[in-house]
């Protein structure tokens, strides 16, 4: 049955993607159940009309063997079958642990032959004040050290996505993988692992800054004394995971965090992590260069503590936001340079989702991210952060997709470029479950038929562009100054229930 299109209203249509189950090439790099799987996607293009599906790439699984030895079997098999749905594919390129994050059901570790230098060499991994390591993933204190068989991770990193695109160069230049979005932390997020289950962390605790390994903190020392500060010293007052803010010296009211050093470290800490996310998806971008492909990172959608003055959740995390002084700008300011697309969270959230002692705000928090996301012209992404199959969760997240309705006479002046629903599983195909989820995708296409050229809906992809200047200390201090963010409507105008 041929499509039909409103051409005008078809400019208010939003992709949707479903992430696969984390295990779908399971830990032995073997594709295990590719029967299954090509049933599930058959109802999900046939039957709902999703755009494309998004699936970890996991490092741990690829180059397990030992050094530059990668098996890209299993994934071409399951590239190959998506392809063949006429399904496009967003890859992650998973530099992470699977395994202590919400929702995580497999276990997934980085390769053994890494981790086998964290055995004489524990400080290569994000570490707390009380020396806990985390080993999700390597610190980025490490970033530039050939500590690996003589390669830094950067280095390891750069030549894992070469060998993705030698080994699948035929479905990138056919147009079947449209994202490449680069893992830069803990769950693939750019951020520390501030708040990690496995070291008994419970929402809505602040978390522990993750800078205490032997290479950050002398990083630390040789920055505050190049500051005229040799007597600074990173923070031993921010508490541990589940305190309450007011309870430590750090982010009490007034508290260290807004005095000179707290500002400095703060400032450092952050800055910190954005150059790490930029130098990894340079190496990206050099790698992608010319190739009709979008370049994604992840942020974390850390929505308690808000409402707290000192944001102490965000700033854990490595999200220097506050009241005055904007945390996510720079972050969008770093992807501006290299043509990267933003991929935020908790979009299905709304304020009312948690207790008041959470002091969370995710309404306010997606709209913020996404304003200045779109402030520094960049495009915006988005997921749901938890798993969701009922009407409010699918309404809130119509509403931040097209933050101010649809437009009948062509593009709307605020539309996220995609969104991806976590996750496919057996729970979605439940009857009313999967009636309901139709609806959703049929409501973010605008009330259009599934359309398989991006291009009718303005979202044709150019080669990607090479950076034409670089990131400074002095961009991420302009973009960090505090600017308002756009309005949004209140409920969406394209409900499932409407």
């Amino acid at each position: 049955m041929a499509a039909n299109y409103n051409e005008k209203l078809l400019l208010n249509y939003v992709p949707v993607y479903v992430m696969l189950p984390l295990g779908v090439v399971n830990v032995e790099n073997v594709f295990a159940d590719p029967e299954t799987l090509e049933t599930h996607l058959k109802r999900l293009k046939e039957e709902a009309g999703i755009d494309g599906v998004m699936v970890d790439v996991w490092w741990g699984i690829i180059e397990s063997k030992g050094p530059k030895q990668y098996d890209w079997t299993a994934y071409k098999t399951l590239f190959q079958l998506i392809a063949r749905l006429g399904l496009k594919i967003q890859a992650i390129m998973s530099f992470h642990q699977c395994g202590g994050n919400v929702g995580d059901v497999v276990t997934i570790p980085i390769p053994k032959w890494v981790r086998e230098v964290g055995e004489s060499d524990p400080d290569i991994y994000y570490t707390n004040r009380r020396g806990t390591r985390d080993i999700e993933y390597l610190s980025l204190g490490v970033d530039n050290l050939p500590l690996f068989a003589g390669r830094a991770p950067v280095q390891m990193y750069s030549d894992y996505m070469s060998s993705f695109k030698e080994n699948m160069l035929e479905l990138l230049e056919a147009g079947a993988i449209v994202d490449i979005e680069v893992g830069l932390g803990p769950a693939g997020e750019l951020r520390y692992p501030a708040y990690p289950q496995s070291q008994g962390w419970v929402f809505p605790g602040i978390g522990e800054f993750q800078c205490y390994d032997k290479y950050l903190k002398s990083e630390f020392k040789e920055a505050a004394a190049k500051a005229g500060h040799p007597e600074w010293d990173l923070p031993d007052n921010a508490g541990e995971y589940n305190d309450k803010a007011e309870e430590t010296g750090f982010f009490k009211t007034n508290g260290t965090y807004v005095s000179e050093e707290g500002k400095f470290f703060l400032t450092w800490y952050s800055n910190k992590l954005i150059f790490h996310g930029d130098q990894i998806i340079g190496e990206a971008n050099k790698i992608f260069a010319g190739l009709k492909v979008n370049l994604a990172a992840k942020v974390s959608g850390i929505h308690w503590l808000y409402n707290h003055h000192s944001h102490a959740a965000e700033l854990t995390a490595g999200y220097y936001n506050l009241y005055e002084r904007d945390g996510y700008r720079p972050i969008a300011r770093m992807l501006s340079k290299h043509y990267g697309t933003l991929n935020f969270t908790c979009l299905e959230m709304k304020d009312t989702d948690n207790t008041a002692e959470a002091l969370s705000a995710p309404q306010e928090l997606v709209q913020m991210v996404l304003s200045k996301a779109w402030k520094e012209g960049i495009e915006v992404a988005g997921e749901n952060a938890l798993e969701t199959y009922g009407t409010k969760g699918y309404n809130q997240i119509l509403l931040n997709a097209r933050p101010n309705g649809v437009n009948h006479n062509g593009k709307p002046k605020l539309r996220m470029y995609g969104f991806t629903y976590l996750r496919l599983s057996d729970t979605v195909f439940q009857e009313n479950n999967f009636e309901l989820f139709k609806k959703f995708v049929r409501k973010m296409h605008a009330d259009q038929d599934y359309c398989g050229d991006a291009e009718k809906y303005g979202h044709e992809i150019v080669p990607l562009k090479t950076p034409n200047s670089h990131l400074t200390v002095e961009d991420i201090a302009d973009a960090a100054q505090p600017s308002g963010a756009f309005k949004w409507d209140t409920e969406t105008d394209m409900k499932v229930d409407g």
